[in-house]
């Protein structure tokens, strides 16, 4: 049989290794065996008696026993103390320091070292607190939703504004699939991009959003960092801006005109007013004539002014406690022109200003119901105006739906100026759409989907 074979079947065990601790205690003794044997060898070459051998063999095995233990000891519990401080340095305590650090000695070095790296670890981690504190603070007050989802695209992090996006805590995001909580759109398409139609619980529904996606590693593991930002907001508030410069311009134009209309109007009526031997001809019926024309152009324009002038000056909200239900049922009732049916719904208090959404709501049903009789008098006579409302997460959302033809051009409803009334001025869905964002809500219209002709304007508004 071949022997590697017969160590394959009989495998000879190996002999158990030292440790360390006892290979100094070995080597010790070693080192001092040999001056033990040669006082030996000396003693019994001098012949010295049995007690005298005795006595010194003693004294030199003792002290050899002695040093040799104390040598061991020495390197022994040196290496105790580094294990400790390296275990202390593991478990984050880096307070602990060692004695002996000087330059003069390999373990004084060891010493220095330890204690070099102990203090660079514990600044490391000041630094890194400091620097954690302070990005969870920016997270905390910053306006935009961040959320990280590793990479089974369960969430990891979401910061307030994360919560309030999605209108629930974190305790409830967190360690949920993005297709649980309604955001798996949040991980497809392209990582820069504006999200037009995306529909968060209790946000504007017409909202535009800003998303930017990226990827990191937390301890090897892929993540993906997602950061989406309501930039309608801010382009709403460009739009104001540019409103009310708008406005003023025209009232300054506008202005102009009224001055002098309003002085050949007086003039005309001081000239009618003198003697008729002082006025010859026909004239009269013309001058007349031409003065109606000019102090109805003014109030025209004076009423033009009033309108428009409103956008600028529109106080903030005075939000209380309302009654979603009764507040439309007594808003209906002002409607005289058509009866506007108002279903029954959940009976449901938002934070408002009564007087501000109820001219919204005004405007609104007046809008559908023009468009109902304008259906009627094209012989729909069943056309009519419906009102209703729901409960969304977070947010109430009105209905009026009317049974008329319908909007030919969404694109224009809401540009100040543009109407397709004859005696409309343009303002009335500018400034509905106004009131609605300062409640932190929205005002939208859109033909209707379910097959029948018609507008549905939703008003939407936080609880």
């Amino acid at each position: 049989m071949h022997p590697c074979s017969f160590a394959v079947l009989f495998p000879v065990p190996r002999p158990p290794r030292l440790s360390h601790d006892r290979l100094i205690a070995l080597y010790a003794l070693l080192a001092g065996a040999p001056a033990v044997l040669a006082t030996i060898v000396l003693l019994v070459d001098a012949g010295v008696s049995g007690k005298t051998f005795t006595t010194v063999l003693l004294a030199v095995g003792g002290a050899w026993l002695v040093f040799s233990a104390a040598a061991h000891n020495r390197v022994v519990r040196t290496l105790q103390t580094v294990a400790n401080l390296l275990s202390a340095l593991r478990e984050g305590d880096f307070s602990v320091r060692g004695r002996g650090a000087h330059r003069d000695d390999p373990l004084g070095d060891v010493m220095t070292e330890i204690n070099t790296l102990s203090q660079t670890l514990n600044e490391q981690r000041l630094g890194a607190m400091e620097a954690t504190a302070l990005l969870r603070t920016v997270m905390a007050e910053i306006d935009v939703a961040i959320f990280a989802f590793d990479e089974h695209d369960v969430l990891r992090l979401v910061n307030p504004a994360g919560q309030k996006l999605l209108h629930q805590p974190a305790e409830r995001l967190l360690d949920r699939t993005a297709v649980d909580i309604g955001v798996e759109e949040l991980l497809e398409g392209d990582d820069v991009r504006v999200l037009e139609a995306a529909r968060f619980a209790g946000a504007q529904a017409k909202a535009r959003w800003s998303l930017r996606r990226s990827t990191f590693r937390e301890q090897g593991v892929p993540h993906t960092l997602v950061v989406v930002s309501d930039v309608s907001q801010a382009l709403r508030e460009e739009e104001i801006k540019a409103w009310q410069r708008l406005v003023r311009v025209l009232g300054h134009e506008l202005n102009n005109s009224l001055a002098p209309i309003k002085s050949i109007a007086g003039s005309l009526g001081s000239f009618l007013d003198k003697p008729a031997a002082a006025r010859a001809g026909d004239w009269e019926d013309d001058m007349r004539s031409g003065l109606g024309i000019i102090a109805a152009r003014a109030e025209g324009l004076t009423r033009f002014m009033q309108a428009y002038a409103r956008l600028t000056r529109l106080p903030p909200p005075s939000l209380a406690a309302v009654a979603v239900g009764p507040l439309l049922r007594r808003t209906a009732s002002l409607e005289v022109r058509l009866v506007a049916h108002v279903d029954s719904g959940p009976e449901l208090e938002a934070q408002l200003d009564a007087a501000q959404i109820e001219q919204v709501l005004i405007n609104l049903i007046a809008n559908a119901t023009e468009a109902a009789l304008e259906s009627q008098q094209a012989g729909h006579a069943d056309a009519g105006v419906r009102v209703t409302w729901q409960r969304l997460p977070g947010a109430v959302e009105i209905a009026i739906i009317d049974d008329g033809p319908g909007i030919a051009n969404p694109s224009n409803l809401f540009v100040p100026f543009f109407t397709t009334k004859q005696k409309g001025s343009g303002i009335g869905l500018v400034l509905c759409r106004q009131i609605a964002e300062n409640h932190g809500g929205s005002v939208t219209l859109e033909n209707r989907t379910d097959g029948r002709p018609g507008c549905i304007a939703r008003l939407r508004l936080p609880l």
